[in-house]
């Protein structure tokens, strides 16, 4: 685990230092979900409609933003390979830089979702469960996405293959992460899709860093 901790440290001190391409998500997430309270208009029965949806829409694009950059420098400047050969698993490695990247990309999301949440006339309940599920998912979306980045590594154009791949993957965390805060809204109770979220990062925890580990080896060939 101290090696996990390790990567997980380090690549949270580089993206200090590329504080640009941190707040370029962050800032592409607010701007895509406040353009629809204006261009929807001040309806507030319609803006609560489509609210869980916007958001999380948001927040998948402003995640995946940071996916191809997961692991493109460490392959050019060799640190992949070193990261590769070290006594180290390799597994325990990816888990860190995957929590690196949920910690840069999908944390700050789910602080600022709930803000975002006031534009479209959400209660506080609804804001709760909002938050509750984008914590829930948002790491499914960094593990599963960095298969895609894994799988693209070093590809000419990966960054549209990528979109490609992880896109489809990402439905089912959408539907439900969505569905949650609706069906609390509607009074059916969110439980449910919250519970389907949770079995889904259970599974993306224990089945998406072998997975990438793969990939990541046969791209080092």
């Amino acid at each position: 685990m101290s090696a996990l901790l390790a990567v997980a440290r380090r690549d949270l001190l580089l993206a200090m230092r590329r504080k640009a391409e941190v707040l370029t998500a962050l800032f592409f997430f607010v701007i895509v979900t406040s353009l629809f309270p204006l261009g929807i208009g001040p309806e507030p029965a319609l803006l609560r409609k489509i609210a869980p949806g916007v958001l999380w829409v948001g927040a998948l694009l402003a995640t995946m933003l940071g996916l191809q950059r997961m692991f493109a420098a460490d392959h050019a400047d060799g640190t992949l390979e070193q990261m590769a050969l070290s006594p180290a698993p390799l597994v325990l490695l990816v888990g860190g830089k995957n929590l690196a990247h949920w910690l840069v990309s999908g944390l700050p999301l789910v602080v600022l979702a709930p803000l975002l949440g006031l534009q479209f006339d959400l209660d506080a309940g609804a804001m709760g469960v909002l938050a509750l599920g984008l914590l829930l998912g948002t790491p499914v979306l960094s593990l599963v996405g960095s298969i895609g980045a894994a799988l693209t590594l070093g590809v000419r154009g990966g960054g549209v293959l990528l979109s490609l791949l992880v896109l489809p993957l990402y439905i089912p965390t959408l539907i439900f992460g969505a569905g949650a805060v609706q069906a609390h809204s509607s009074g059916q109770g969110a439980g449910g899709h919250l519970s389907l979220l949770a079995a889904l990062l259970v599974m993306a925890l224990f089945f998406a860093p072998w997975a990438t580990t793969a990939a990541l080896r046969i791209a080092l060939e």
